[in-house]
């Protein structure tokens, strides 16, 4: 597993919320909808809160779940770097922050879903964050 760690109540005072990822279709494959709802509570907790990670560099990171009429909760998800309001965002450090996400949602649903998979295509497209994987 990689350093992602879940947090319960982060400080949210003088912080912003930044888009970095989006995927509107969660449910293309059930056990990653399986594995959010188990990691999150989200059969109790809903709509009502994200969860929140620590990624390797610190920055916390909010998860904001979709729910679409007619479609098993969640649908999508939403992630929000959590910055200080007024410092930049380090595009690189994202970018590993994200890999980390990846890595340890693939690693969480297991089965056929394999780190080293990712990892193995992350080369193939010559992506910084794997080359170290």
């Amino acid at each position: 597993m990689t350093a992602i760690h879940v947090i319960e109540n982060p400080t949210l005072e003088n912080k912003r919320r930044v888009l970095v990822l989006a995927e509107d279709r969660v449910g293309h494959y059930p056990e990653f909808r399986e594995f959010f709802v188990k990691q999150f509570a989200l059969a109790a907790n809903g709509l009502s809160r994200p969860g929140y990670v620590q990624a390797p560099s610190g920055m916390v990171y909010a998860l904001v779940f979709i729910g679409r009429s007619g479609e098993p909760f969640p649908d999508g998800i939403e992630v929000y770097a959590l910055p200080d309001a007024l410092e930049p965002l380090n595009g690189a450090e994202v970018d590993a922050d994200l890999w980390a996400l990846l890595s340890w949602m693939i690693a969480g649903v297991g089965g056929e879903w394999r780190a080293e998979d990712l990892d193995a295509t992350g080369r193939l497209y010559q992506l910084s964050m794997a080359a170290s994987a």
